[in-house]
């Protein structure tokens, strides 16, 4: 009886964690429909990002003679911690069975694994291609990672936790009200964010230019399978920040562990809506925005940083009267 019990609840676990594997590539196709169709054209279908990964998977891997185990090994390591990361943020439903797990201190810890494994894979054929991508990275990755732990830290004041099901739980009860200082952090968080996922304006996804690219720099040395699962990666850490904008600012719709099959998909349909409007949103923003200067990237990531800073200021104020 006790394994039958433990049934339900480990089935929607999993249909959490396959949920975010399917979904991942769909998000990206749909941010490149919506680009290409706001610039008068047709653009790829829909499901080209699950042609592309199939045809890489079917393609022999050339690896450069010098390349080390590191090389071969990063792309499933970081296609590993970015799937773990995205199956602990609570898509459809809070309270899952592993939801105490799903902390933000931890999602972040995954995430700064997996760049780590990245720059170092960039680093390790020796090509001068790899090392801008490397240094690049972990010069965004100096700011971006201390506005988001403010941006935990904030959070964590706020609904008195860093576990992610119980912040979703707090924001539906309405009990915070109108803070500016979430305010902030949901500014700050958007800008981690693209640059966390090498979005316009610190980065363009689809670009080849060696004075721009920064995430194509890294990877430019992997093939077939290697590259698809960086691609795959990469494909989850949009939809893992999409899903964390979604369940921290955003929880309405979304089930509670217990409910009934129509709460989950209630719960299901919502997800996917808000999860197609924040993807239509990006595609609009890439849209009317350019590109900035590398070395104007520091620059809005500190901006990140003092409204992160800021909102914590404003929180502390708040309760001292």
């Amino acid at each position: 009886m006790s394994a039958l019990h433990f049934l339900p609840p480990l089935l929607l676990q999993g249909a959490q964690m396959a949920l975010v594997l399917l979904a991942a590539p769909l998000l990206t196709g749909w941010v490149r429909k919506v680009k290409a169709r706001l610039l008068r054209r047709r653009g790829p279908p829909l499901l080209q990002p699950y042609r592309d990964l199939l045809r890489l998977f079917g393609k022999e891997a050339v690896i450069a003679e010098n390349a080390s185990w590191l090389f071969r090994t990063a792309p499933y390591l970081i296609f590993a911690f970015t799937w773990v990361a995205a199956a602990l943020v609570p898509s459809f439903a809070t309270g899952l069975m592993f939801s105490w797990t799903g902390d933000l201190i931890a999602i972040i810890a995954l995430l700064g694994a997996a760049r780590f494994l990245l720059a170092l894979a960039g680093l390790d054929i020796g090509t001068g291609f790899g090392g801008i991508g490397a240094s690049r990275e972990v010069m965004i990755a100096a700011l971006a990672e201390p506005a988001m732990l403010m941006i935990v830290v904030t959070l964590a004041l706020i609904a008195g936790a860093t576990q992610l099901s119980t912040i979703a739980t707090f924001m539906l009860s309405g009990v915070q009200g109108l803070r500016v200082s979430l305010a902030l952090a949901l500014v700050a968080f958007v800008i981690v964010a693209l640059a966390e996922n090498a979005r316009i304006p610190v980065d363009n996804p689809a670009t080849h230019l060696e004075l721009t690219m920064v995430h194509e720099a890294m990877v430019l040395e992997y093939s077939a399978r290697h590259l698809a699962m960086i691609e795959l990666a990469a494909a989850l850490k949009l939809l893992l920040t999409c899903s964390l904008l979604i369940c921290i600012f955003f929880p309405f719709g979304m089930a509670n562990a217990g409910d009934a099959a129509r709460g989950y998909a209630l719960g299901l349909l919502a997800y996917g809506g808000k999860l197609a409007l924040v993807g239509a949103i990006l595609a609009v923003f890439e849209t009317a925005i350019a590109k900035m200067r590398v070395f104007r990237v520091p620059g809005l990531l500190g901006a990140a940083l003092m409204l992160s800073l800021l909102g914590l200021l404003l929180l502390y104020i708040s309760r001292g009267f």
